[in-house]
């Protein structure tokens, strides 16, 4: 006689839930490996990546190196230059600027991988080089004896002098602003621009009264020069911002370096991995960023800014060296915080 199955008997409904559970087990086994695998991929990019910065950084400080080499070098012919061919000094110092500005924009560029104390480092160096610079041009180009002169000849129209190198409020916009795209000379415009999707790695803003600013999606690096009473609302930036010369406006930003020059009573909502710069700036306030827009958590997340780290109100005063509180920035206090701002309802 025929043994009966063990399950003969059982009825269909708790058969299939015995299915229904064995499936139900596979997949979390299923979803636990899978987990564990994720883990394992991030651990390794991990050790990759930190094995790639310092390659980067190693990579970083012989350019930096031999780029302040060149202009030590430049520095130390400008005597020569001026007893053989005084001529040539003012041409020779626009040289040695170009080239300070063009290494300071390295910094900027390259600082979201290097590690603090090496940019305090170079930044130190720049300031050095030009306080140099500075010395050689006061002291190799004088400025002009007055002198009286007769009415017959102050009545004739003289050649203006170019104005003096200035070397520390040398920006690295003034000397080669970046051919990226971007949005120059517009005065009372809505201006925006979709980023996702495309291959955008700069972008520049130059040139802009009254204008509100709109950038959604990532880009790789964003120069801001010359803005007055803008708003700015822009997604994430993978590497670093630079702005100068900006005057009553609002910016929302989130990248991974930050430096600002020349800003006057402005505000800066802020995400940044590293402490945000100030140079020659002053009534400017900082809070946390606080833009909204459909897909940019996606955008934090690929521009390495998921994470809020709290240095919106970290800020280096360049130029305030005491131990005590900066009196050129603060804390916006949260009662004038714009609150929450979704593209969708801006300029609405």
């Amino acid at each position: 006689m025929e043994e009966d199955s063990p399950h003969t008997n059982l009825p269909t409904k708790t058969l299939d839930l015995d299915a229904d559970l064995q499936k139900k087990h596979q997949a979390m086994l299923d979803r636990l490996s899978n987990r564990h695998q994720a883990r394992l991929d991030t651990s390794l990019a991990r050790r990759s990546d930190s094995a790639n910065s310092s390659e980067s950084t190693s990579s970083f400080l012989s350019r930096f190196s031999a780029s302040k080499q060149s202009i030590d070098s430049q520095l130390a012919d400008s005597r020569l230059i001026a007893t053989s061919d005084p001529s040539r000094l003012r041409s020779h110092f626009a040289n040695i600027s170009s080239s300070i500005s063009d290494l300071e924009k390295l910094v900027a560029e390259k600082s979201y991988f290097l590690p603090s104390y090496e940019v305090r480092s170079s930044l130190k160096t720049i300031s050095d080089l030009k306080q140099n610079l500075e010395i050689l041009n006061s002291e190799l180009i004088p400025k002009k004896k007055f002198s009286f002169k007769n009415k017959a000849t102050a009545k004739k129209e003289l050649p203006k002098e170019p104005e003096r190198i200035k070397p520390n409020t040398v920006s690295v916009f003034n000397v080669k602003l970046p051919n990226s795209p971007g949005f120059r000379n517009k005065t009372n415009e809505t201006l925006v621009k979709k980023l996702r999707g495309t291959e955008i790695g700069e972008f520049t803003l130059s040139d802009l009264e009254s204008c509100e600013v709109r950038l959604i999606g990532c880009c790789n690096a964003v120069f801001m020069n010359r803005l007055k009473n803008c708003k700015v609302y822009m997604g994430p930036v993978i590497g670093s911002i630079l702005i100068e010369e900006v005057e009553g406006c609002v910016f929302v930003l989130a990248s991974h370096q930050i430096r600002i020059h020349l800003a006057k009573s402005c505000d800066f909502y802020l995400r940044v991995r590293s402490r945000p710069i100030i140079e020659d700036s002053n009534v400017v306030r900082f809070a946390p960023y606080c833009l909204d827009y459909e897909g940019i958590e996606m955008d934090l997340e690929k521009a390495g800014l998921s994470e809020e780290t709290g240095n919106w109100g970290n800020v280096d005063d360049f130029k305030w060296l005491r131990a005590v509180q900066s009196p050129n920035w603060c804390v916006l206090p949260e009662n004038e915080r714009v609150g929450k701002v979704r593209t969708e309802d801006i300029g609405s």
